[in-house]
């Protein structure tokens, strides 16, 4: 007999404890229609200009990553084809002395807060002197393992809340992150806590090859903020002017003191999981296509024009001075000389352990050979 039979149980009584509500905001339609009153930035023609300018930076940096990796000039590289708006975005909503914790697909935002593409560019090549920023100097690394960055990032904001700094940790995760125990973590010990930080959740509907239906039941990943007792709210994440004002104001109440929030940004992930993957075995180019008719670069175009801001003329030379600015720090890139290959412990432990000595030593006798063999050659 089923527990909620009354015949045995009785009559209960029943209220509601608690209810929630999923907010969605967007500003910028498919487009570039307004669809609601814009925030005071947005009338800024210089400012959205920048914006734009910022995605195509990232667009064209990521086409140069890709056909340098193609060429076997680079290491394996994820393209955010697709995603900039959010990335961008979140970018332009930081002040500079908050701390990005990245993932492995944020290029905008770190070159919208000063990491030069030759940077980046060491970093996917394999040289540790690529996260050596010479722009936001706190900011962390790229990460490649899914979701441990969350917990470093409620660090920080604790470090934050302890010092009475009015700043704030801004951590960007993937769709799939969000089913991770490190990032339920993070979120629980944040509200606890209460501290500064506000994780954005780009939801490009593929976690790999991996369909965001299969991995989550949840009908937003907004929600799942819920239990954690933080705010959580959707916003349109090919729409950058709506990806800013929401991330801003998320990152306002934190650096007040109002706690912690996490930002779903919706969008589509137009490429392959990275250039190591196809994408085309497991989703239909049907689907792919259709979702290019929303390109976040394509809907401020669309505005910038409609308000009589942008043109043909604009437009070409906006491009042509994003692939100079790409073309020069690729090069710079391809010309720094490589490190040797004994660089790989440098940066593993303050002290080395013991146990790793006769491998150092190991490879530094294989590169004397190795040198010597060059000079008699």
């Amino acid at each position: 007999m089923a527990d909620n039979d009354e015949s045995r149980w009785g009559s209960r009584a029943r209220r509601t404890t608690a209810s929630f509500v999923v907010e969605h905001t967007a500003y910028l339609g498919p487009e570039g229609e307004v669809l609601a009153a814009l925030p005071a930035f947005a009338e800024d023609r210089d400012g959205l200009i920048d914006l734009y300018r910022s995605m195509w930076l990232t667009r064209i940096f990521d086409a140069k990553a890709v056909s340098l990796q193609r060429t076997g000039r680079l290491g394996t590289f994820a393209s955010s084809l697709g995603q900039e708006a959010v990335s961008v975005g979140l970018g332009a909503a930081m002040h500079a002395d908050d701390v990005l914790v990245p993932s492995f697909r944020d290029q905008g935002a770190q070159l919208r807060r000063g990491v030069t593409p030759c940077e980046l560019l060491l970093y996917w090549g394999g040289d540790e002197r690529g996260s050596v920023f010479s722009g936001p100097v706190e900011d962390f690394p790229v990460c490649i393992p899914v979701g441990t960055q969350a917990p470093h990032a409620v660090g920080v904001a604790l470090a934050f809340q302890l010092r009475g700094q009015p700043r704030v940790a801004v951590c960007v995760l993937g769709d799939g992150a969000t089913s991770r125990g490190d990032v339920y973590e993070a979120m629980n010990y944040a509200g606890v806590r209460g501290v500064p930080v506000v994780f954005v959740v780009t939801n490009n509907e593929w976690a790999i090859s991996v369909p965001r239906r299969r991995q989550t039941a949840a009908v937003t990943l907004a929600q799942k903020a819920i239990g954690a007792g933080i705010a959580g709210e959707q916003v349109d994440g090919n729409d950058v002017v709506a990806v800013r004002a929401v991330v801003e104001a998320a990152a306002d109440r934190a650096r007040s003191g109002g706690g912690p929030s996490l930002v779903e940004a919706l969008t589509y992930r137009l490429t392959d999981h990275t250039t190591a993957d196809d994408a085309s075995r497991y989703r239909d180019d049907a689907e792919v296509t259709a979702r290019w008719a929303r390109d976040p670069i394509a809907r401020l175009r669309a505005f910038l024009v409609a308000k009589g801001w942008w043109g043909r003329e604009q437009e070409d030379a906006l491009l042509e001075a994003c692939r100079r600015v790409i073309d020069a720090e690729a090069d710079v890139y391809l010309a720094t000389p490589a490190l040797p290959a004994t660089a790989m412990f440098d940066h593993l432990y303050a002290t080395l352990p013991a146990q790793l000595a006769p491998q150092l030593a190991a490879l530094e006798r294989s590169e004397a050979r190795l040198r010597s063999e060059v000079t008699d050659a």
